[in-house]
């Protein structure tokens, strides 16, 4: 499968491209052709590859969104250690996503922003607060005006949706502290401050990330 996978990260294969026929792949690679295979299978279940019947196999569109689909069930479902490694990564995003808003974000994002922040104060429960997180940060997203970006934090965020129930029913004083910390947020990007902005993003986003790390500690579940 490494080999397949370095040929593809390399650019020798590209989106689209055709791979060449079993056996030829499989002296190329020199692989046998039950262990190219068993790659084939793994990179298609992971949608880098596809597999046309009659007519080959092929490298996938490579879309971001593609890709994260192959782990939707599970991540869907996903609490524990694997939780944890989706929060490193939200981190990471929502940090940068939040300095390109900060520079980025036009007059209409800026009150669809608000409006997000208002459902958020007017929230009566958890679920009507996650539903008004869940549309604030896809206006910060959209506001950085970059496709990819966009793709990912809205696969990532349907794939945490659980883990954020979650925290808002089980940590103390959640509800409070959510709506704090996306003030916080609201006004760096206001104020056009890309630094502060990504600082108040990352700060909320490793808020969520500690607690879940204490619970799979502590081996608790929802």
């Amino acid at each position: 499968m490494d080999k397949i996978r370095e040929r593809i990260v390399s650019g020798a294969w590209g989106p689209g491209d055709r791979l060449p026929k079993e056996s030829e792949l499989a002296a190329e690679l020199g692989l046998s052709r039950n262990s190219l295979r068993e790659a084939v299978r793994a990179l298609s279940q992971l949608r880098v590859l596809e597999v046309r019947q009659g007519d080959g196999t092929y490298v996938s569109s490579l879309e971001p969104d593609l890709l994260l689909e192959s782990t939707g069930f599970v991540s869907h479902l996903l609490l524990g250690e694997g939780a944890v490694a989706l929060y490193e990564v939200r981190r990471i995003l929502e940090a940068a996503a939040a300095s390109l808003a900060a520079a980025r974000i036009d007059e209409v994002g800026k009150q669809e922003l608000g409006s997000s922040l208002e459902r958020m104060r007017d929230a009566q429960g958890v679920e009507e607060l996650v539903e008004a997180d869940v549309a604030f940060h896809a206006v910060i997203a959209r506001a950085t005006g970059n496709p990819v970006l966009i793709s990912l934090l809205a696969s990532l965020s349907t794939r945490m949706h659980r883990v954020r129930l979650w925290h808002g029913r089980a940590a103390d004083n959640a509800l409070d502290v959510t709506r704090e910390e996306h003030r916080r947020i609201y006004e760096a990007i206001m104020q056009g401050d890309p630094e502060l902005a990504r600082a108040a993003a990352t700060a909320h986003i490793a808020s969520g990330e500690r607690w879940l790390r204490k619970q799979v500690a502590a081996g608790a579940s929802a």
